[in-house]
């Protein structure tokens, strides 16, 4: 590349990391997720144990603790923040934008390369959850590096010791993706090749895998923190490897059950503005890579890998829509190499329709009162149809000059264009939700509240749960009434727990200084049983009382 195009793509990236990063501390955590994820970490790093995970000071064994790790690392540099808590997922999120790039230019050309980069950071689900404090974005890069050293592992050209060292990645990669979110990070790599060579009727991968070291390197990975949870907890093997696994997937009472068509509109949905340019790209790459060859077919395996995904997730008994993430930097890569190929008047063709989207948004952006059932809902809603309406404008803004360049012949450019206005638009969604932050956060209970909470008073959760009040006033709670996801812990430690309001009103009664968060309508109940109470913070959703 010449000079100038060199220095415009640093610029450009500067600027994408600044729309990247800039707002993670804006944002209130919201429950539940992003109010757990913040908590574990902070609870290793207050009770020094990195090994045992706890929610709430229980013992919490849902998922492995490679991002527990980081996130407490990062509070012990940077402090607990919101920007810390959320720094993982962003910082993989990005990681994972450059490479789908490298890996773009490495097996499609330069031009590919760059496209696939833009499409995957502004497909709206991959840019909302790059900036949200769950799991999914750490294990999707991993996969990701796991499945692009696979890729680059196979390809003849490369020399013995270049294909060696990128299957040694793969296998490294595969490691941490399970020590990300469990036995995923290999059965989904596994499956998918077991099936690409089905339908290849290729054993070649197999035999380039080099499966002794690799699995060696694999356990070298994952194999010690499960001998110390083990060995600290003889309880976690039932938990993690038969109910995380085998029973979530099987079973459709978790409160995670969904029809079989649950992800496509979130696939539709999450593949924003490029849905249509998705569905063009699919159906060109299985009639194209249709042939049983000698080589190997990196689109072809890229194809399996997105489809497997889909419907794996798909026939599961527990679905969330960040369930999908893991296809999509796959079909970034498909989708950068059919960019790269198309005419440009193929792509204002099916980026016409997304203006249907922000037109949508502004028609409705009038009426969101319609969604309330409170007066405080309805202002929180009405502020935050402000956000989506100045996102609206700045999506439709960039589609619309995107399509008159591409009437020009500037297809590049139009797709910068598409990619940073999709991408500024996700940013202002996100940041206008702190509209609602009052009802889907505790912060302004904990800085309500602050004052009164002192080292030795103890703190009740009666019937309820705020995944983010902990964090926010670095303090656990004794549960009353109340297990839910904590059921486990409970039953290991049911000492930390209190079972029924009448227990808790013994123990409170006992207190001569107290905190007990509540739901508002259990406050009448507590208060004909007789309890000695003194409201300290009132809303619509909690009461908080102290003890007189």
């Amino acid at each position: 590349m010449e000079k100038m195009e060199i220095k415009r793509w640093w610029w450009l990236l500067l600027m994408v990391i600044v729309i990247w990063f800039g707002t993670l501390e804006y944002r209130k955590l919201i429950k539940p997720d992003e109010g757990r994820y913040a908590e574990i970490p902070r609870e290793m790093v207050a009770s020094g144990d990195w090994v045992t995970p706890r929610l709430n000071g229980l013992k919490y064994f849902e998922k492995p603790p490679l991002q527990y790790w980081a996130t407490a690392a990062t509070y012990t540099l940077l402090g607990e923040h919101h920007w810390t808590s959320r720094l993982w997922p962003a910082l993989t999120g990005f990681a994972g934008l450059l490479l789908v790039w490298f890996a773009g230019v490495r097996l499609f050309g330069r031009e590919a390369g760059q496209y696939a980069a833009l499409i995957l950071g502004s497909s709206l689900l991959y840019a909302v959850i790059g900036h949200i404090n769950t799991l999914d974005m750490g294990v999707t890069f991993f996969l990701t590096l796991g499945i692009v050293g696979l890729l680059l592992g196979q390809q003849a050209e490369a020399d013995t010791r270049t294909r060696r060292n990128w299957l040694y990645c793969a296998w490294i990669a595969l490691g941490l993706a399970v020590l990300s979110k469990g036995l995923i990070g290999l059965v989904l790599p596994a499956a998918a090749l077991i099936i690409y060579s089905i339908l290849q009727r290729d054993l070649t991968p197999w035999k380039r895998l080099n499966l002794v070291t690799g699995l060696l390197l694999f356990l070298l990975v994952t194999t010690p923190w499960f001998i110390l949870v083990m060995k600290a907890n003889p309880e976690f093997f039932e938990r993690f490897f038969i109910y995380e696994h085998y029973t979530r997937f099987s079973t459709k009472d978790l409160g995670r059950y969904q029809p079989w068509y649950y992800f496509i509109p979130i696939l539709l949905a999450g593949m924003l503005p490029w849905t249509i340019l998705m569905f063009y790209t699919l159906l060109r790459t299985w009639k194209g890579t249709a042939y049983i060859g000698a080589a190997f077919n990196p689109e072809r395996f890229l194809l399996i890998w997105a489809v497997f995904i889909y419907v794996f997730f798909s026939v599961s008994g527990s679905k969330l829509p960040s369930y999908l993430l893991p296809m999509f930097p796959a079909l970034a890569l498909l989708m950068g190499k059919r960019l790269a190929e198309i005419h440009e008047r193929t792509l204002l063709w099916q980026l016409a329709p997304v203006l249907l989207v922000p037109v949508a948004t502004l028609g409705f952006a009038p009426f969101t009162d319609l969604l309330a059932e409170t007066p405080l809902k309805i202002e929180m809603y009405r502020n935050y149809a402000i956000w989506a309406a100045v996102a609206a404008l700045i999506y439709l803004f960039g589609l619309i000059s995107a399509m008159v360049l591409l009437a020009r012949r500037k297809k590049s450019l139009a797709v910068l264009i598409v990619a940073l206005s999709t991408l500024i638009g996700a940013q202002i969604i996100l940041s206008g939700h702190n509209t609602v932050a009052r009802w889907r956060s505790a912060y302004h209970i904990a800085e309500s509240i602050r004052p009164y909470v002192k080292p030795d008073i103890p703190l009740y959760s009666v019937g309820t749960y705020d995944q983010t009040l902990p964090f926010y006033l670095k303090r656990t709670f004794t549960l009353v009434d109340y297990q839910n996801e904590m059921a486990f812990g409970i039953m290991q430690e049911p000492q930390r727990w209190i079972p029924d309001t009448a227990s808790f009103a013994k123990t409170w009664d006992k207190q001569p200084a107290a905190l007990a968060i509540m739901p508002v309508q259990l406050y009448p109940q507590l208060k004909q049983q007789g309890l000695a109470m003194k409201i300290i913070f009132e809303d619509t959703q909690y009461i908080v009382v102290s003890k007189p």
